[in-house]
């Protein structure tokens, strides 16, 4: 007996921490692989809440979208930001700046007067602005989402999103605005106006605590709660975390993370340099065009599975290849002629030639 309560004890202790690592406090939790988009962990993650400045990751979205080649262009401050309160830049009427410095100030301060201001000059207006949040909420699939404002304050106007389509969002932004890493992942940024001097410091803490964090933003009003958006790399491991309504959202998010950066790790499942199958179940040599990775825990390993589909019809191409996980497809990827893939080569190559000439005369 002596034996025997130790180790049940151990287990008991390793299970209680097991149910610890995954829960939250959160009103709405979703946890997800930046890569493949494969959601680790949700709860109620489409309910649609309050979003507060967690808004401010959508207007850095238009803001990118609309106006990159302007990031360094210089913006005069007008007088939409005198009816703007809670945290702001304190930016002045009349004021100049570059947008890369009302970005910054946008995420790292959180400033409400920097999102009226951007809206402003991307846009022409605010309401202008505002619609094209919503049209590029539309574009990205955000499907439970509406903007009324580009800086998530309630009192007036309400912002309501989802931890789902928050994800799905930053994602976006993560994969395929570099800027948006850059600047959401800064601690510090200092810079000066034609008027004043700023040392702006991120106002996320979980960004000085954590050190796998890579981007960050928070939200606050009385009436959405405390929110939180953010994203952490580990070992080739890219995850992202929203909770919504959460009082101890710093806590939360750096348990998940500990969590899922112990249990899965990723993994090549497909990789096109390396692609075969049997010699006899195509008679032309073929490819993929895609390598395929995915976050497993090691019991998942166990249970990936690969299977080939042979199309006869389609000269290009030749069947594909799935990826089943516990016997569902997980992902689908075409398996192509080589010879084909020559061919639209040598096509490519006559069309530059000509495209050359075409210039030339």
């Amino acid at each position: 007996m002596k034996k025997i309560l130790p180790i049940f004890l151990f287990i008991l202790l390793l299970s209680t921490l097991r149910v610890k690592a995954i829960s939250s406090t959160g009103k709405g939790t979703i946890v997800m692989d930046i890569d493949s988009g494969r959601i680790l962990y949700e709860n109620d993650s489409n309910h649609e809440r309050l979003i507060a400045s967690t808004t401010k990751i959508m207007t850095m979205l238009v803001a990118l979208t609309y106006a990159k080649d302007r990031l360094d262009s210089k913006v005069t401050v007008g007088s939409e930001v005198l009816k703007m309160y809670g945290t702001n830049m304190y930016l002045s009427v009349k004021e100049e700046l570059t947008l890369r410095d009302l970005l910054y100030g946008l995420m790292l301060r959180s400033g409400n007067d920097a999102s009226v201001v951007i809206a402003t000059y991307v846009a022409g207006d605010i309401d202008n602005f505002v619609f094209l949040m919503n049209e590029e909420a539309s574009k990205i699939g955000m499907q439970n989402t509406i903007y009324k404002n580009p800086h998530g304050l309630d009192e007036e106007t309400k912002n309501y999103s989802t931890p789902y389509d928050l994800a799905i969002l930053t994602r976006y932004l993560y994969l395929n605005y570099p800027e948006f890493r850059e600047i959401a992942g800064s601690k510090y940024y200092d810079f000066k106006s034609n008027q004043k001097s700023y040392a702006l410091v991120n106002r996320c803490q979980i960004l000085f605590d954590y050190k796998y964090i890579t981007s960050v933003k928070s939200g606050y009003t009385p009436s959405a709660g405390r929110s939180l958006v953010s994203t952490a790399s580990k070992n080739n491991l890219n995850l992202l975390i929203v909770t919504l309504d959460d009082d101890d959202m710093y806590e939360n998010h750096e348990n998940l993370y500990e969590y899922y950066f112990n249990n899965y790790q990723n993994t090549t499942i497909l990789d096109k340099d390396k692609f075969k199958v049997s010699s006899n179940i195509f008679k032309r040599d073929y490819y993929i065009k895609e390598s395929f990775t995915y976050p497993l825990t090691s019991e998942e390993k166990e249970n990936i599975k690969t299977k080939i589909i042979v199309n006869d019809k389609d000269d290009s191409k030749l069947g594909s290849v799935q990826v089943l996980l516990n016997k569902k497809v997980i992902y689908e990827e075409d398996i192509l002629s080589k010879t084909n893939k020559v061919k639209e080569s040598k096509e490519s190559l006559f069309e530059k030639i000509g495209n050359f000439f075409k210039k030339l005369f």
